[in-house]
């Protein structure tokens, strides 16, 4: 408006030059709008280039920055909805960390070993159990795990390389000569293995889990059982027996003699049924000396296959291998009757013997229901069974055999089910 009057008076004043006027008004005009525009569009840019910045910090994890708009228009709403987009953002990074840190806590606390392993076979996590475990509590993330796996045990380096879940034992029966024995204690481990996609990668997860002091506790509830066994087993024969021998006494205090062959006979029966009960359980508390000899592996086979049913797989080594016969063949003989009955089809129990190194690796597999963690768990421990009229001796016995020889027995699934029991030997 302003404009219009000063070129309405300015043309009065000076028609001759109307045009010029006109013209240097309008370019003033232009210029000033200009300035105007520009004054404008850069508090707008400074607006976005801010706003481009916080997005930068957003993706970086920085929810720490805002945006001020003084002006009460539609870029003061845009700001608006920004600024509680990063409060959002913030609150919930808040709360991811802490759960985080709640989770690291607990994972490095506790007292299951775990390794995450790239697919390139790096580690990119371990925790303090899988570290003091493993690298006497130095740090593992970075390393390789065929690198850590050369300065651990053969036993670890054995189930690792073997894959799937297992049970193992990582440390062996030692004997300072024929006549004393000095048992070490059994480490005993539970491995699992678990592969899945992280980051749009594959990763491993391996988890060693120390089973020693479970299965302490265990065996002294195992005991205890064995104990009320033993006593129920003992009055149910001692009972009878101390019945007949006072029926007896008076018979023969009365001169009635004709009913002493048949009480006799049932304390016999009853004595025999005592000592072979004893004689069971005392075979396994009191496991002799191996006495090694060579042993022919296709005799020892052929002796195994005249007691029971099983598929041999591959060839069988063709140099003789010491053990004590009798024992190899009640250790065999016990895995082979558990396949049996596992549920698996006769046909599918099998049979393997394959050297490896100086070691030689026997292993006894079934296409039966396999076990769960709980059984597997308890399985090696004396008198331990989940069969109504078992006695829980079959693998504890072998793996004492095993042991006795040297060796060391281990338990895992099999894939499309079945368990594999295998046994570790000196060749």
């Amino acid at each position: 408006m302003l404009a219009i009057v000063l070129t309405t008076v300015l043309v009065l004043r000076f028609p001759g030059q109307a045009l010029l006027v006109s013209s240097a008004i309008l370019a003033l005009m232009l210029l000033l709008g200009l300035g105007l525009l520009r004054r404008q569009l850069t508090a707008v840019l400074q607006l976005f280039r801010a706003m481009s910045g916080t997005v930068i910090s957003y993706q970086d994890g920085d929810y720490s920055f805002g945006l001020h708009w003084s002006r009460n228009d539609e870029l003061a709403d845009l700001v608006d909805a920004h600024n509680a987009l990063g409060n959002v953002l913030r609150e919930q990074r808040l709360d991811l960390v802490q759960r985080e840190l709640l989770l690291d806590t607990m994972l490095q606390n506790t007292p299951v070993a775990m390794l995450l392993i790239s697919e390139r076979g790096a580690i990119v996590f371990a925790n303090i159990a899988a570290r003091q475990l493993l690298n006497q509590g130095k740090k593992l993330e970075g390393f390789s795990l065929q690198q850590v796996l050369l300065q651990v045990s053969q036993v670890l380096r054995d189930a690792i390389a073997k894959g799937g879940d297992g049970l193992f034992s990582s440390a062996l029966k030692a004997r300072a000569d024929k006549a004393i024995e000095n048992d070490e204690e059994d480490e005993i481990y539970h491995l699992s293995r678990r592969n899945f996609s992280l980051n749009g990668r594959q990763h491993e997860l391996l988890l060693l889990r120390h089973l020693t002091l479970e299965l302490r506790r265990q065996e002294v509830q195992t005991w205890k059982k064995v104990i009320r066994v033993i006593s129920h087993e003992l009055n149910n024969s001692l009972a009878p027996v101390a019945s007949l021998a006072r029926s007896a006494h008076e018979l023969v205090k009365r001169g009635k003699t004709e009913r002493l062959p048949e009480i006799l006979s049932t304390i016999e029966e009853r004595a025999l049924h005592l000592e072979s009960f004893i004689q069971g359980y005392a075979r396994f508390a009191k496991l002799p000396t191996p006495r090694l000899e060579p042993i022919s592996w296709s005799e020892l086979i052929n002796t195994l296959q005249a007691h029971t049913r099983f598929t041999l797989l591959g060839p069988l080594p063709e140099q003789a291998s010491r053990f004590d016969i009798a024992q190899m063949e009640q250790a065999l003989l016990n895995l082979l009757k558990n396949a049996h009955e596992s549920g698996s089809a006769a046909d599918q129990v099998s049979l393997s013997v394959k050297p490896l190194h100086d070691l030689l690796r026997i292993d006894v597999m079934d296409r039966g229901s396999g076990m769960s963690e709980a059984v597997m768990s308890n399985a090696l421990v004396p008198f331990y069974s989940t069969k109504r009229s078992g006695t829980g001796l079959g693998l504890a016995l072998a793996r004492e055999i095993i042991e006795a020889h040297g060796g060391r027995i281990m338990l895992s699934n099999r894939e499309g089910g079945g368990l594999m029991v295998s046994l570790i030997l000196p060749a």
